[in-house]
This record gives structure tokens, sequence and C-alpha cells, in this order.
């Protein structure tokens, strides 16, 4: 059985001016369905670039990228629109949430693009989402209403709705207090234990302690890529009750 993602010695250079940046280095990652992976590494480690390419937002200069044994970076812009719309779900640090749009009608927002889908069913899978997430009462409410941890949610469900293999969330508590960061990473545990795969890019190391792995990055090449024993974000967040109680 192929790897979910299988990266085969990934390059990404970029020419400005007379200038010549080799983002990524030869990248060879294989992840695994069920993991959940944190990406890190310094501001131009090549993180970003490698998460821009999982996404199929960018295309690799050299080198291979499989998504579930399909050849992705041989793929036509079409095609790998089609791969984001379907088979990837994203997450970002700021949401990215239509502020005059309801929360059903921000997650509904991808089901769009999926010809023959009716209104009424597109309804339905983003309120089975947003229950998923924990906002089944608050689906009418735009993202002024709501907090910040709340406009994650939405965000997240909005990942979720098209069914993806692959979550991709790049700094999703990067916005976000303390308390509610660990609220996330619940949430995206449990959408792991689930079975979602999940990879995700954080600078910081206590975020990325919620990972059973973590992918270090440095110049554009990995420098380390370890195993690890996750912290549990619910046992956290009841931890946190306990005290202010």
């Amino acid at each position: 059985m192929p790897h979910l993602i299988d990266t085969r010695s990934l390059t990404k250079d970029y020419v400005m001016g007379t200038n010549h940046v080799l983002a990524l280095n030869g990248v060879s990652i294989a992840i695994d369905e069920g993991e959940f992976v944190a990406i890190m590494g310094a501001s131009g480690s090549g993180k970003s670039t490698f998460m821009n390419l999982l996404g199929c937002l960018d295309s690799p200069s050299s080198g291979d990228y499989l998504l579930a044994g399909d050849k992705v970076s041989a793929m036509s812009s079409d095609e790998l629109a089609t791969i984001r719309n379907k088979r990837i779900g994203f997450v970002f640090q700021q949401f990215n949430l239509l502020p005059r749009t309801s929360a059903e009608d921000n997650v509904a927002l991808p089901l769009l693009y999926s010809a023959g889908l009716a209104a009424p069913e597109r309804k339905q899978r983003a309120l089975k989402r947003l229950q998923q997430v924990g906002l089944g009462e608050r689906i009418d409410h735009h993202p002024a209403q709501l907090s910040g941890g709340q406009q994650q949610r939405v965000a997240i469900a909005r990942a979720l709705v098209n069914d993806p293999s692959l979550i991709l969330a790049d700094e999703p508590t990067g916005a976000l207090d303390s308390r509610t960061s660990i609220e996330i990473m619940a949430l995206l545990q449990n959408l792991n234990r689930q079975g979602m795969t999940i990879v995700m890019v954080t600078h910081e190391p206590d975020i990325a302690a919620f990972a059973s792995r973590i992918i270090t990055f440095r110049d554009g090449k990995v420098i380390s890529d370890v195993a690890n024993a996750p912290h549990d974000a619910q046992a956290q967040l009841e931890k946190l009750n306990g005290a202010a109680a």
C-alpha cells in the first residue's frame, strides 16, 4: 500500500533578479495515512515552501510528489485544482473566513465547486461539520460574532466539508491565546484519532508536542525526523478547568 504522502528528492528554487534561492534541497519524506506530523523550522528553513508543494499550491523545480500513489508533481493546473478541492483541506493562521457570510455558508463554500451538489445537500454537509467541531448552535453567526477559537473551528469545519484525505494546517494556533490553542489542538487530535491525516506547520515547540511525529527543516533540508509521544491536549484542558474551578 503506498504512503499517503511520498516526496522524492523535492527541490524548489526561485530566481529573483540576480539572486538564486534554493528553498528546498532534495527533500524526501514519507507520511502514512493516519499520522499527525508537525513541521518545524526557523523562518526561511523551507517548511512553508514544503507545505505549499504538499497543498498543490506550487510545483517543484525537480523531484516527485505522490499523493496516495498519484504523481501530483506531473499534473496539470486543472488537475491540481481538483486535488486541492477534493482531497486536501486547508487550515490557516488567520482563518480566511468571509466576513459578511454565516458560519454555515463559509463552511459550505468549497462545495460550490462540486458539480451536481444541490443547495440542501451543501447545507446538510456544512451543518454536519459544524456540529463535529462543536458549533452546531452557531451556524447563523458571522465571523465578527465569534471568538478567535470559534472562527478557527469554522475554518476546520470548512477544511473537512469535502471529506479530504489530508488536512494541512499552517500555524493553526498562531493567532490564538494559549488556552484556545490547546482547545484547537484537542480538536485536531480528536480528528486524528478518527483517522484523519494531519500535517501542521508550527514554530512553537509546545504546539508541535501534540503531534506524534516532528520533522525539522533547516536551509531547505530535513535535519531531523523523530517520533514523538504526543501530549494529550484534552487532559491539559481538563487540568486547566480543574485549576480554575
